[in-house]
């Protein structure tokens, strides 16, 4: 099992900028299989689907929607064990509750979510 953490979501005027992070959890196996774990980024707002936001594969390539392309950058720490998600010109249709996903031996688990609002 992994648990996923999610933290750094808040309330930010237009143009403002968050940083998003996932912290693994786990048994020392299932940690050392982070190593070969793709991770991504999510959203979803009341009424939609959840949509992708992100994802970097285990061997850090990157994926972006085309609605974040050039506001937004996944990372991952050398451990492969913590997710970010740097989040730059955040506009109000980014608002949304940001989850976490992470794929580990042919599993996908989820965090709780972390709600990002972008209001004046």
């Amino acid at each position: 099992q992994v648990q996923l953490v999610e933290s750094g979501g808040g309330l930010v005027q237009p143009g403002g900028s968050l940083k998003l992070s996932c912290a693994a959890s786990g048994s020392a196996f299932i940690l050392s299989r982070m190593e070969t774990a793709g991770m991504a980024w999510y959203r979803q707002v009341p009424g939609k689907q959840r949509e992708l936001v992100a994802r970097i594969s285990a061997a850090d390539t990157t994926n972006y929607a085309d609605s974040v392309k050039g506001r937004f950058t996944i990372s991952r720490d050398n451990a492969k064990t913590t997710m970010y998600l740097e989040m730059i010109s955040l506009k109000p249709e980014d608002t949304a509750v940001y989850y976490c996903n992470a794929k580990v031996i042919s599993t996908d688990y989820w965090g709780q979510g972390t709600q990002v609002t972008v209001s004046s």
